[in-house]
């Protein structure tokens, strides 16, 4: 009788999902441009209160998945410093006519000079509970959000750096041309661009 022979089973093909996260195991900064459809917010789950500086947004974007936004609500950096560790906030109001559809993809950064340059806009500084609060309102709210920054990886997939990457008060190093931001698209075609700043920016 003749011997068996194992046959190799091929390798089952990676998931877009996990290509990406190869991609941030690297070290490698790798900006992207996210769009997906928000479906929960919160407070970062931290146990020392004067570490919470982001609100999470939860969204999913096929066929990548779940992705985490963080959204910075204070500078950590600025206020151990000694400065002025509120985020300064611009919204531009904007319109559309279709939503957007899911997608992460590489793209390049936003430049705020750039959006400063053709848009009247004005940039508030917010405390950290308020901020936290207005961010937990429009995300609820939103239908839709597109996202630019900077793809990380901890426990979950997600994109950070989604605000101004220029020198603050307390942070030296000059990043231009590799800001994030952040696209709501609420119901009746309106929506919003938030950019954040910190002191010294």
């Amino acid at each position: 009788m003749a011997s068996s022979v194992p046959i190799d089973q091929p390798h089952s093909k990676p998931t877009i999902r996990e290509l990406w996260k190869r991609r941030v195991r690297t070290g490698r900064e790798i900006y992207v441009r996210a769009i997906g459809t928000p479906y929960h917010v919160q407070i970062e789950p931290e146990r020392d209160p004067r570490r919470v500086d982001h609100v999470w947004m939860s969204m999913e974007s096929p066929p990548t998945g779940k992705l985490i936004i963080s959204i910075n609500t204070l500078s950590i950096f600025n206020r151990d410093a000694g400065f002025d560790p509120r985020v300064r906030l611009g919204i531009l109001p904007t319109r559309y006519t279709k939503l957007p559809e899911p997608i992460l993809e590489n793209h390049a950064p936003l430049d705020y000079t750039v959006i400063e340059a053709t848009n009247d806009l004005q940039f508030v500084a917010m405390e950290h509970d308020p901020l936290e609060e207005l961010l937990i309102l429009k995300c609820n709210s939103a239908v839709r959000a597109e996202v630019w920054g900077e793809l990380f990886i901890h426990e979950h997939l997600g994109i950070h750096q989604i605000h101004s990457r220029r020198s603050s008060c307390a942070v030296s190093r000059d990043m231009i041309g590799r800001d994030g931001g952040l696209r709501l698209y609420y119901r009746e075609g309106v929506a919003e661009l938030l950019l954040f700043k910190f002191c010294g920016q």
